[in-house]
């Protein structure tokens, strides 16, 4: 028998950084067993215009599945549909205060409320600065409820050298946390102890 395919939920709304969404539908498309599923907000179409110049259809062919947002009938939609987690690249400030207090008002922020109360893996990869105290309030309350708020932080130990390599370990710590291999960037291996640091 065949194995079912690792079902993933991507949604891309509204905040800058669209880059993070596309990323990742790249990334899965290169997984054997994962059948990604899309959902779009608004005005993360919108974004993904403006900031990659990426038009609808190039868009909906990195993913296996594409889900309209005002939708709430599609499979994502229900918990008996086997999804094996979700992630929101961007994940605006007013997309996770939707998943925050429940409202599961279209189809992206539904498909985020099933993940949570079918206790499944739900990654928020938030996209604001500065953060006020309701955004603060806001991801504690989707923390204390299951997901996990991944902001795409730069890390610079790896030594990036572009843009590119900034994105592909943000998007490849996403991946870690759905428990998805990649070759986004190097695992850290660890510095040698300095003589200094061992005296007593």
């Amino acid at each position: 028998m065949t194995p079912s395919p690792r079902r993933i939920i991507v949604g891309v709304s509204g905040a800058s950084g669209a880059v993070y969404g596309a990323r990742l539908l790249q990334a899965l498309r290169d997984v054997p067993d994962v059948e990604s599923h899309l959902v779009v907000s608004g005005a993360g179409w919108r974004n993904l215009r403006h900031e990659l110049d990426m038009e609808p259809p190039e868009v909906r062919a990195l993913a296996d599945v594409v889900h309209e947002l005002d939708n709430v009938g599609a499979s994502i939609a229900s918990g008996s549909f086997n999804a094996h987690g979700m992630v929101v690249a961007p994940c605006s400030m007013r997309t996770l205060a939707a998943i925050a207090h429940g409202l599961a008002d279209n189809l992206l922020t539904r498909a985020a409320d099933v993940a949570l109360k079918e206790r499944r893996r739900l990654v928020l990869m938030t996209r604001e600065s500065p953060l006020h105290l309701v955004h603060l309030r806001n991801m504690t309350t989707a923390t204390e409820m299951g997901a996990i708020v991944c902001p795409p932080m730069p890390a610079f130990y790896q030594r990036p050298t572009s843009v590119g390599e900034i994105v592909d370990h943000c998007v490849g710590r996403a991946l870690d946390l759905l428990g998805v291999e990649h070759t986004l960037s190097p695992r850290w291996q660890g510095l040698p102890a300095e003589p200094a640091l061992l005296k007593t």
